[in-house]
């Protein structure tokens, strides 16, 4: 599904990303893990268009994706839920959903879509006129995941999601995304809760300074020397 080869991006022309390569498969939910500032945000932010990148190839089922404008790749099917949440604080629940679904233009598909997601959470639904600013971390970071669902995508990549949350929360929103990726959406999540992200992961990436230093299947990846010592203090 997304193929990304020999990924090179920087920041005013300072390089934090070097020669990355990695793949995606259709139905696989794939994390990339390391410590704060290893490059994994910034690998989304190329992948989803907001960032171009300095040399390298981003392919999402075959097709060159890496000179389009973000919204084109959300039309081609790549929703990006971003580091931090950004809901619309003073917009009701349900209209920070509707936001997410701008590129459908059937209302129909739209109340469709919405139906679905509230399924998902029903606690959106619940509190659906409520406004965003009076949700709780966790709360807000699965209506940020519902908002990334409602453009239909074929690809959904969240960032950092367990940032700011309390253990329990993570916990809790780990398995409402184990949940999603089990409806057969294809999930790359970028986390550093290792342990929680490989734990839920198909197959893994471990990045440090910038650079992927091992790969294999979330469990593979737990007993490796260098996830046991670097991450779980083992």
């Amino acid at each position: 599904m997304l193929k990304v080869k020999n990924l090179k991006v920087g920041y005013d022309n300072v390089p934090v990303i070097f020669d990355v390569s990695f793949e995606v498969r259709e139905k696989e939910v794939v994390s990339i893990v390391g410590s704060n500032g290893a490059g994994k945000s910034t690998i989304l932010r190329t992948v989803s268009g907001l960032l171009k990148p300095m040399n390298g190839e981003i392919e999402f089922f075959g097709e060159r994706i890496d000179g389009l404008r973000p919204n084109k790749i959300v039309e081609r099917g790549i929703s990006h839920v971003p580091e931090g949440r950004h809901v619309f604080g003073k917009l009701s629940i349900k209209d920070n959903l509707m936001m997410g679904a701008y590129i459908i233009k059937s209302e129909a598909e739209k109340n469709k879509k919405l139906s679905e997601v509230y399924e998902i959470f029903p606690k959106l639904k619940e509190r659906e006129n409520q406004k965003a600013e009076t949700l709780s971390g966790g709360e807000q970071q699965m209506l940020a995941i519902a908002r990334g669902l409602m453009s239909n995508p074929k690809l959904l990549m969240v960032d950092e999601m367990s940032l700011g949350l309390a253990p329990l929360m993570v916990e809790t929103v780990m398995q409402a995304l184990k949940y999603v990726s089990s409806t057969g959406l294809t999930v790359l999540l970028v986390e550093q809760k290792v342990q929680e992200a490989l734990e839920i992961a198909d197959r893994g990436y471990v990045i440090q300074n910038g650079r992927m230093v091992i790969e294999g299947t979330g469990e593979e990846l737990m007993e490796t020397d260098i996830v046991k010592k670097a991450y779980l203090g083992l």
